[in-house]
């Protein structure tokens, strides 16, 4: 059985890696990671299209969502 991951450094990462989905990486959760990675990456190098605030809205509304959720990825790691 694997471990818990401590609540308060997911939460730290959140706050200053979140975009770059360092927390969900922390937890197991590769595939989300991933795609908050490449939301973040993409959003940022297009924001001079104007269509990169388009991914990195979504991206800021799935992290304010990672809020209430790290509790349970935290305690259910993969």
């Amino acid at each position: 059985m694997e471990r818990r991951r401590n609540i308060l450094l997911a939460y730290i990462l959140w706050l200053f890696l979140g975009q770059l989905g360092v927390h969900r990486f922390y937890t197991g959760y590769s595939g989300s990671a991933i795609a908050q990675a490449l939301l973040g990456i993409i959003g940022w190098a297009t924001t001079w299209l104007l269509v990169g605030w388009l991914f990195l809205a979504i991206l800021g509304f799935w992290l304010i969502i990672d809020i209430l959720l790290i509790p349970g990825l935290c305690r259910n790691p993969r």
